[in-house]
């Protein structure tokens, strides 16, 4: 992105390409309202016409040269400070042919607009402090939502969740500082300066909940970008059935005859509003054919790169050899472990068990177990603590490393007061420690981190 303006009138195509019943362009500058009322004829129903503040107003567009009709428009106009970006913005919402909705792109830059760049209304929130940087970010992961649930995550943290989470940190770590700074300065007046207990304490009080905030990224994580779960197994054990049963559609071929898939079929599905990548592999055993020699090679590397892996058996024939195979490549994997074939049998079968794994009965034909296997997927997923479901979680990669370069920083400065370094010093652990706070809302961000997070927005937003 080129450096920004703050006094250009900017303009864009803010609804997704392609033809729609209703297509918006935004205008957002000092000059949007001057720009957009040539291209406008309004109705004069209701008492009043022309641009009026928070009003939405029913007209039409026109050619400005030779005053031709072009479309029917609904028009808003956000007098500033009003406004998304706090600029004067002008809404066009005409019918969503790309040709007219271009059209009105090129009648502003002829009177003086330029084309907005990728994420630049949202930028210019940002930097007119309408929104921090980690509400801006949420701008983003809302718009990208696949579930309702990363959808409401999303709106938490454009609410400001995080950064109410991190204030009081950061007031803590301000504090800890004035306070040695001021006896640093005034060491001659007698300023008290804290004893070595009392500031390890209080950067214990500053490290703590930064350490919970940084345990909130593994599940963050997994709710911003979903997880991929292989399922696997010997061959009709019934693994596409299950498959086919979590997509709930005929999703996978399923026969009788050992060995059907013999490439990776993937779909994605919600888990308690989660995105879970569910991939149906070949069954493993000793190959007959180089084809299915192929596919079982698929179906390891499908196991070694997922999150989770099920693997299934059949409750009622065990193949201990063959499951070895299998169980051999599962260690310290998160894993569970599906008897299917439950409708069949009334004794459940011994199953490898370990700290990473689940144990439960299914039938793909019946439906029983269906739901508890979900329920293993979800507990799983959460972890032990069962997810960090209060707002204000690390949801994003750039905010987890700066959190782990605050609490380097600050085991740094413990281990300073323990070795009596001077206080100008441990100074200097303190300031590392708070500029990655900073830096996650926005306070002490570069133009060219500013410019990585917005080029990955759309050009309409």
């Amino acid at each position: 992105m080129n450096a920004v303006s703050l006094d250009d009138t900017i303009v864009a195509i803010a609804t997704p390409p392609g033809r729609g019943g209703i297509g918006v362009v935004r205008l957002a500058g000092p000059e949007a309202r001057a720009i957009a009322a040539p291209m406008l004829r309004l109705s004069q129903k209701g008492g009043g016409h022309g641009l009026a503040p928070g009003r939405t107003s029913f007209g039409e567009l026109i050619d400005p040269a030779g005053g031709e009709r072009i479309d029917e428009v609904v028009v808003t106009y956000f007098a500033k400070p009003h406004s998304y970006t706090t600029d004067d913005i002008v809404e066009i919402s005409a019918h969503g042919a790309p040709v007219v909705l271009e059209h009105i792109v090129s009648m502003a830059i002829e009177r003086g607009a330029r084309l907005a760049e990728p994420g630049e209304f949202t930028m210019r929130a940002f930097l007119n402090g309408r929104l921090d940087l980690t509400q801006a970010e949420a701008v983003r992961d809302l718009i990208e939502s696949q579930t309702l649930f990363q959808a409401k995550v999303a709106a938490q943290q454009l609410e400001g969740a995080l950064s109410k989470r991190l204030q009081p940190i950061k007031q803590r770590l301000v504090e800890l500082i004035a306070v040695l700074e001021a006896g640093v300065d005034f060491a001659e007046d007698d300023v008290s300066v804290l004893p070595a207990a009392e500031i390890l304490d209080r950067i214990a009080a500053v490290r703590s909940p930064l350490e919970e905030l940084a345990k909130s990224f593994s599940y963050g994580k997994i709710i911003h970008e979903g997880l991929t779960l292989a399922i696997v197994g010997r061959p009709n054990v019934g693994k596409s059935s299950l498959f086919n049963r979590l997509v709930e559609r005929e999703r996978a071929i399923v026969t009788a005859t050992p060995g059907t898939t013999r490439d990776l079929v993937s779909e994605t599905v919600a888990i308690a509003g989660i995105p879970v990548r569910l991939v149906d592999t070949a069954g493993i055993r000793a190959a007959v054919d180089e084809a299915e020699s192929i596919g079982i090679q698929k179906s390891y590397e499908a196991l070694a790169e997922a999150d989770l892996v099920l693997v299934v058996l059949d409750a009622g024939d065990p193949h201990p050899g063959e499951d070895q195979m299998l169980n051999s490549r599962l260690e310290n994997r998160a894993a569970i472990f599906v008897e299917n074939k439950a409708d069949l049998v009334k004794t459940p079968r011994s199953t490898p068990s370990g700290g990473n794994s689940h144990r439960l009965r299914t039938s793909a034909l019946t439906g029983e177990g269906i739901s508890e296997l979900r329920e293993a997927i979800l507990q799983q997923i959460a972890g032990e603590g069962g997810g960090q479901r209060e707002s204000g979680m690390l949801t994003n990669i750039r905010h987890q490393g700066l959190v782990r370069d605050s609490l380097t920083a600050l085991e740094a400065a413990r281990v300073a007061v323990g070795h009596s370094i001077p206080h100008e010093m441990l100074l200097l652990d303190l300031y590392n420690a708070l500029r990655p706070l900073d830096s996650i809302t926005g306070s002490t961000t570069t133009d060219d981190i500013l410019n990585l997070i917005f080029s990955s927005f759309c050009i309409g937003k």
